[in-house]
């Protein structure tokens, strides 16, 4: 398999021009032993697979053979070249093995490995809507030095100290496009449901075996750094949260769907961006709730709930008020 690489851009556009179009970035780390690598191939034509079901910009990095390569660069040149604003999702995908001595995790690439903080470098100047997702092994410290405001970050283990193999990345690829992963019944997978599916078969694969869980993955979209666990989710809805959390985790990643409903996909960026906004509105309401007047809550409740079936999203979005009011 060949690496492939962005096609030219329209326009001559500048590396920080915005953009529209969704962004699909995976990255296939060292294979280490044969057995891994053979899981990690197939761990990307899942992604690719699901990726061919939707309009989105696909690159592939760590597939291509025969001479001697540095994805540590060529990852820094093809993250470089993505434009930094606009409203098309940025995804990077993470298959592979990782490491933690103690103050740095990296991620185990041919040639020299990224570190967290250099890729948090390379992913400061990104304004665009951002899902990292590293479903290495030592994960974890990925978060802490990734999370930021309009971000998911998922990581498949919740210490640096978790360094077995982890299975999540196989879970979650399998999830993108399964059709019972989708709690809401809107028609999409979206990346908290996804996230959610595959910690759930995580869990249920270490119970079957009768093994000690060496891995267990966590969420982050508020930009606090502190990541949520599945099980502190009740259908898509997070019931607990971090102490001192200004705000839950999933809101976000409720909206980040890699292959879009057709009800989805008749919406305009335009629209899509005003029905996100209002979604995520009415949900910041909901959780202030029990801290409010009941009389209050329910004007500015009917007020979002109305703005958005005055704009004529309600009609064209199947999932916009029952996910806001269930």
């Amino acid at each position: 398999m060949t690496l492939l690489l962005a096609p030219a851009r329209a326009g001559n556009a500048s590396p920080d021009s915005a953009t529209d179009q969704r962004t699909v970035i995976l990255v296939v780390g060292a294979p280490g032993e044969p057995e891994f690598g053979s899981n990690f191939v197939q761990q990307a034509a899942l992604w690719e697979k699901a990726c061919a079901q939707t309009d989105c910009h696909r690159l592939t990095l760590g597939l291509d053979t025969g001479r001697p390569t540095n994805d540590h660069d060529r990852l820094q040149q093809i993250l470089a070249r993505e434009p930094k604003e606009g409203r098309g999702e940025l995804w990077l995908v993470l298959i592979g093995h990782g490491t933690f001595d103690g103050r740095e995790a990296k991620f185990n690439l041919r040639g020299p490995d990224v570190s967290a903080g250099e890729l948090a470098q390379w992913l400061q100047p990104v304004h665009r809507p951002l899902a990292v997702i590293n479903t290495a092994s030592c994960s974890a410290p990925f978060l802490a030095k990734l999370s930021a405001t309009n971000r998911v970050i998922i990581t498949a283990t919740r210490s640096g100290a978790e360094q077995n193999f982890a299975r999540f990345g196989q879970y979650l690829a399998e999830t993108l496009t399964d059709p019972h992963a989708d709690l809401d019944k809107d028609g999409q997978v979206s990346l908290l449901e996804a996230f959610l599916a595959a910690a759930r078969r995580v869990g249920e694969f270490y119970q079957t075996a009768g093994r000690l869980a060496t891995e267990h993955a966590l969420l982050d979209d508020n930009g606090d750094g502190l990541g949520t666990p599945a099980d502190w989710f009740r259908g898509v809805r997070a019931v607990k949260k971090a102490k001192g959390s200004a705000a839950v985790d999933g809101l976000l990643a409720q909206q980040f769907d890699l292959v879009p409903s057709e009800a989805e996909r008749r919406l305009t960026p335009e629209q899509r961006a005003r029905r996100d906004a209002l979604e995520r509105a009415v949900l910041a309401l909901r959780e202030k709730k029990t801290q409010m007047a009941e009389d209050d809550y329910y004007r500015r409740l009917e007020a979002l709930l109305l703005e958005l079936a005055r704009s004529g999203e309600a009609e064209t979005d199947d999932h916009a008020i029952p996910k806001a009011t269930n």
